[in-house]
């Protein structure tokens, strides 16, 4: 709707908090789109690693079939996935562990997930409901993936977005600050530079 204010939602899935190399790489992109921020906008942060996630089983998974199934799906649990359509731009940041994701961003993830409210199947197949523009996400890799097979993080999320009909998706690096600790600062510094200037054009990019 014409004049609603932008919704921003920020999925965080940094455990380490304030201390993580992910978050504040993400922090320097905050700053900047809030600065040049034409308009008022609403903003939500999800602090996953503070946040009762439940896998999906057991109890849990027969409730959400069952709720599925009857086609309630206004039922509080469905909150989250609720949120996560209804947003306008999406921003992720997660650390890359195991070659991918944290389990928290995957559970969180799962919750989301959602047959009906994030994405729908018919005959022709799987088609996106979510209204996002787009998806950045922010991560740091100690090693250099990024060109290789073994980096399956961004591309899980990428893949997502496609699923989720997000039609842009973007990534933010850094990479190799423990194969060459002596250049951590300086290989923090080049992804900071680079989330700085995401961050200013936030507001004026077609997407």
């Amino acid at each position: 709707m014409e004049g609603e204010k932008k919704k921003i939602l920020m999925i965080n899935g940094c455990v380490r908090e304030k201390e993580s190399r992910t978050w504040c790489l993400a922090e320097t992109f905050l700053g900047a789109m809030r600065r040049t921020a034409p308009h008022p906008f609403v903003y939500t942060q999800l602090d996953l690693a503070q946040m009762d996630l439940k896998p999906l089983a057991g109890d849990f998974f027969e409730e959400r079939q069952r709720l599925l199934e009857e086609n309630d799906r206004t039922h509080p649990r469905f909150d989250l996935a609720h949120q996560f359509a209804r947003a306008d731009r999406i921003l992720v940041a997660a650390p890359f562990w195991d070659l991918s994701i944290p389990a928290v961003l995957k559970l969180y993830i799962e919750n989301i997930s959602l047959d009906g409210i994030t994405f729908g199947c018919n005959a022709e197949g799987m088609y996106g409901m979510c209204r996002a523009e787009d998806m950045l996400f922010f991560t740091t890799r100690g090693g250099f993936y990024k060109d290789g097979p073994m980096e399956q993080g961004a591309r899980y999320l990428n893949a997502l977005c496609e699923m989720f009909g997000i039609r842009r998706f973007r990534c933010i690096a850094a990479e190799g600050m423990d194969f060459h600790p002596e250049r951590e600062k300086e290989l923090m510094a080049l992804a900071e530079k680079e989330a700085e200037e995401a961050g200013r054009r936030y507001w004026s990019e077609q997407i």
